[in-house]
């Protein structure tokens, strides 16, 4: 599936805004990469409450981006699965930085959640929030 692939300008910033800066693009990756979620189901029932409608249009569109991909679960072929690629798991270091930024800078707003030990080794903790989700694509071939 190809989707109408059109960018603002030349600029990786904006190319990169076009695809992932919207307000749901990249919490769905979040969910992907950090709570493993892969159905459309799972991915729905995030604390956000994303409408299905929108849910459907993003997961398209990451898709047409090869950010994820979609397939059937083994054992249940009625089911799509979506499942983040290199590309899409090469975000974990910009929702890691967003946590942080938003951890540091958001705190007198809102009640905001941090991920325990973030902060001591954030290399470390980018690397195993990839190979975890990594080594649980392995199941999937």
């Amino acid at each position: 599936m190809k989707m109408n692939n059109k960018f603002r300008s030349s600029c990786p910033i904006a190319s990169t805004l076009d695809i992932v800066g919207d307000k749901w693009s990249l919490l769905i990756i979040r969910d992907m990469i950090i709570k493993h979620k892969r159905t459309f189901k799972e991915i729905s029932d995030s604390d956000e409450k994303i409408a299905p409608s929108i849910l459907s249009a993003r997961l398209k569109l990451l898709e047409s981006y090869k950010l994820i991909t979609k397939r059937k679960l083994p054992e249940n072929k009625k089911e799509n699965i979506y499942l983040l690629t290199k590309k899409g798991i090469g975000l974990a270091p910009i929702i890691i930085e967003f946590t942080l930024w938003g951890n540091n800078n958001l705190r007198e707003f809102n009640d905001i959640d941090l991920i325990d030990g973030l902060e001591s080794d954030k290399s470390m903790i980018i690397d195993i929030v990839q190979n975890n989700y990594s080594s649980m694509l392995i199941q999937f071939g």
